[in-house]
């Protein structure tokens, strides 16, 4: 997550120029809900599915899944492994509580503040945003709610010893928008 504020925050200094010389017109008749859709639509649409999908599935896993117990799904290489987790994304950085919950808030305002500064057809940001902040979310709520993450999926491969640690869909959210907000910045590099 910290990974992902920074590669934010690089992307906000390296876009404000972009943003200045694009800025809404200022009586341009549109009123201000369109402005708002234009700069917040797809992101919040993005995050809203994003969180709604994490927060179904934990929900499903802890009703119906005891703790601790593993269910194969796709034979021994994916499984529902039903887990509480007091760290980071992938079981990284155990009962750091607080600092997790300051960092999600933090990294939700900074995406929020820097959403409407993105160029106007910069859709791909806009989704790799709405990822982070969505998965962001989903995790804060859970810690808010419960103290720990529930955590659910869980990728190996025997043959070679391989046993990713388990995570959900807020975690694959937020990597999955790390990526895309990457690759929309190497593509704006190479139009420049």
């Amino acid at each position: 997550m910290r990974a992902a504020a920074a590669r934010v925050t690089w992307l906000m200094s390296e876009d404000a120029h972009i943003a200045e010389s694009n800025p809404p017109a200022e009586g341009s008749g549109q009123p201000a809900v369109t402005t708002f859709f234009q700069r917040y639509g797809l992101l919040l649409l993005v995050a809203g599915i994003t969180l709604l999908a994490d927060i179904i599935t934990k929900r499903i896993v802890e009703a119906q899944i005891p703790l601790y117990t593993s269910i194969p799904f796709i034979g021994p290489y994916l499984s529902w492994t039903h887990t509480q987790n007091t760290g980071a994304a992938f079981s990284l950085f155990q009962n750091g509580g607080v600092f997790f919950i300051v960092v999600a808030i933090v990294v939700s305002a900074v995406i929020l503040y820097y959403a409407p500064r993105l160029p106007a057809g910069d859709w791909l940001s806009r989704v790799a945003l709405g990822l982070q902040l969505g998965g962001a979310v989903g995790n804060l709520l859970d810690r808010l709610r419960q103290g720990y993450v529930t955590d659910f999926i869980h990728f190996q491969i025997p043959e070679i010893g391989f046993d990713w640690p388990v995570f959900n869909i807020a975690d694959s959210a937020i990597v999955v928008g790390v990526i895309l907000l990457i690759a929309a910045s190497l593509l704006r590099d190479h139009k420049a």
